[in-house]
């Protein structure tokens, strides 16, 4: 019988309960990686977004999360007025605002 299963045989002595602090110390280097590289930059991003819808004022000319380019002509606390040609205007949720840009680029467009 011994032909098909092998004698098993004790171990020396093994390694200490409790193990290496090695896989614990990898995921906080990671967890630690992810902050700075992804989570961080987003929430600066979020804040200088929060920032300038804050500061959003009549006659300021915007880009829309859907490219369109206008003039703010009223701003409401959930909505903003843009003027995208003489005497078309279109109401836009206030966070669809994605970026000022300076005054004149509407007539150079």
């Amino acid at each position: 019988m011994n032909l098909f299963i092998s004698d098993a045989y004790a171990q020396g002595a093994g390694a200490a309960p409790g193990g290496s602090f090695a896989p614990l110390l990898m995921m906080v280097v990671f967890i630690v990686i992810f902050y700075f590289l992804l989570i961080r930059p987003q929430q600066k991003k979020s804040k200088e977004h929060q920032a300038m819808l804050a500061k959003l004022a009549t006659g300021d000319e915007v880009i829309t999360a859907g490219g369109v380019l206008g003039k703010v002509t009223e701003v409401g606390e959930q909505f903003v007025t843009v003027e995208i040609a003489d005497g078309v205007r279109i109401k836009v949720q206030r966070f669809q605002v994605t970026s000022l840009v300076p005054k004149g680029t509407l007539k150079s467009a």
